[in-house]
């Protein structure tokens, strides 16, 4: 169990385009891992972003964690579950998809007085068991948001197709980049266990990584 794997990944990926490593952030997605574990592997590492798929796990989780975990809901997120996290002012949702989930974090933000900083999932490779918005629809959503108050919308993710080679995943990644260039907007949440080099290759500000944060050599699962 390694997260300075991780970052060596991250740091070699970095160095063969020229980018500075520490300007991509990794995420430790903790589904599945008792919070004694996260704690032991990866905040004993210097980790504290940590990403969640689900809110029940994600509630569960928190209240055995330190507060200075910064926590960022990568999963799809359902409208009736906003409330909760902000009550507890969860920073960073990974997965704005449409208007309506806009305007319910709008509602809930104003409600608990906190303003969420916000990501467009795309689902650029159109694959019909993803979530997100079509590339042609992020200009509506983003306009849309843009007058909210506690919706801060900085960015953009995607998840690529699971394949075996990593490449599959370069023209996505290259395409949310060109599309968050396009919008001027700094972040790029994209790349997990498997396809993480292409990812910061292409841009990566954020990489979701899980497996192989918990098991340097399990990076077959692109969780």
């Amino acid at each position: 169990m390694s997260v300075a794997a991780v970052r060596r990944r991250i740091a070699a990926a970095a160095a063969s385009v020229g980018r500075d490593p520490d300007a991509v952030r990794l995420i430790a997605v903790t589904k599945g891992h008792a919070a004694d574990v996260v704690a032991d592997v990866v905040l004993a590492a210097g980790v504290r972003d940590l990403g969640e798929n689900r809110v029940q796990e994600w509630r569960d989780k928190a209240a055995a964690l330190p507060d200075d975990v910064v926590w960022h809901h990568v999963g799809t997120l359902q409208r009736n579950k906003v409330k909760y996290l902000a009550a507890a002012r969860v920073p960073w949702i990974h997965s704005l998809t449409s208007a309506r989930l806009a305007d319910t974090l709008e509602a809930q933000g104003a409600k608990h007085d906190h303003v969420f900083t916000a990501l467009v999932e795309v689902n650029v490779a159109g694959e019909a068991a993803k979530q997100g918005v079509a590339p042609e629809e992020v200009d509506a959503l983003l306009a849309h948001a843009a007058p909210l108050a506690h919706v801060d919308v900085v960015g953009l993710m995607t998840m690529a197709p699971y394949a075996s080679d990593p490449e599959v995943a370069r023209p996505v990644f290259r395409t949310l980049a060109a599309l968050a260039d396009a919008h001027d907007l700094p972040e790029r949440s994209m790349g997990m266990s498997g396809d993480l080099e292409v990812a910061v290759q292409e841009g990566a500000t954020m990489v979701r990584v899980g497996s192989a944060t918990f098991a340097p050599d399990a990076e077959g699962d692109h969780s």
